[in-house]
């Protein structure tokens, strides 16, 4: 817990701003920095974090947080990249404070948790990673390199700070699926397809399929139309593996994927698999 009030015992915080400053002195020379911000209320676990980042080549820490309220009021004036944010805080936890964050302050987060229960909320917020305390350097790195992939990939967002410039909804990118005792990071390009078992979604990948739990509708809907269409109340699809289509009455369509396998499309979805395939007339 932080001390009263979230401020940080004074050697904490001397040791965080020496390496803020050390990061701006690594992260000299390079075009743009990553920029940082860490919220948690325990000081050691920030000290921890900002100690490893500082090791991160471009890199920059603009802020340490020791509660929601502070991060509330200190994120909108300096503008960060991401924002390492911990769950489970006194009074605003980490999924009341990013909702709480105007979309235009708003950074990419990464979550920080001793606990891994909540990895699938937090990809349904669009989250960039999850780390399970105690943190590794080598999974806070693998994190940053997910972090400047995401920022490659939104050109219309020179910064989270601008805001979404096109107002249009963000589509999941990747899934956490439950692998055994572990959770697995599924990006969605590497899914095949997508088919209901009931109250659960059958990822199809390459060699092998998952399990999550989530109803094929409420899923399709958080893809990429211009990705996968759901070809039938059963069975959606990426649509850059359909490699042949042919009519075969009714409003249906026979189709082969890439792979060979091969699929029978349902009546009621014969539009939805027009316009996906830019099927005229």
């Amino acid at each position: 817990m932080a001390a009263p009030g979230g401020q940080r015992p004074r050697r904490h915080h001397r040791a965080i701003a020496d390496a803020q400053a050390r990061g701006q002195h690594r992260s000299r020379g390079m075009s743009r920095a990553l920029r940082a911000a860490i919220v948690d209320d325990e000081p050691l676990a920030r000290l921890r974090l900002a100690r490893i980042l500082e090791e991160v080549d471009g890199v920059r820490i603009v802020g340490t947080y020791g509660h929601g309220h502070a991060a509330l009021e200190g994120l909108p004036g300096a503008p960060a990249d991401v924002v390492f944010l911990d769950i489970r805080m006194p009074e605003i936890d980490g999924f009341q404070l990013l909702a709480r964050l105007p979309r235009a302050a708003r950074p990419l987060v990464v979550f920080v948790s001793a606990y891994g229960e909540r990895a699938l909320e937090a990809f349904d917020v669009e989250a960039v990673d999850y780390l399970v305390k105690p943190l590794s350097p080598a999974r806070v790195h693998d994190a940053v390199a997910r972090v400047r992939a995401r920022l490659e990939h939104l050109p219309s967002r020179a910064s989270p700070a601008a805001g979404d410039a096109a107002g249009g909804m963000r589509y999941l990118q990747r899934l956490a699926v439950p692998d055994g005792a572990r959770l697995r990071m599924v990006p969605v390009e590497e899914i095949t397809m997508l088919v209901a078992q009931g109250n659960y979604v059958e990822l199809v990948l390459a060699g092998r399929s998952l399990l999550l739990r989530e109803t094929l509708g409420s899923l399709v809907e958080r893809l990429d139309p211009a990705r996968f269409v759901r070809i039938h109340r059963s069975r959606a699809v990426r649509i850059d593996l359909i490699e042949q289509v042919e009519p075969c009455g009714a409003g249906q369509y026979w189709m082969r994927l890439r792979d060979g396998s091969c699929l029978t499309s349902g009546r009621s979805f014969r539009k939805p698999l027009r316009e996906a395939l830019g099927i005229a007339g």
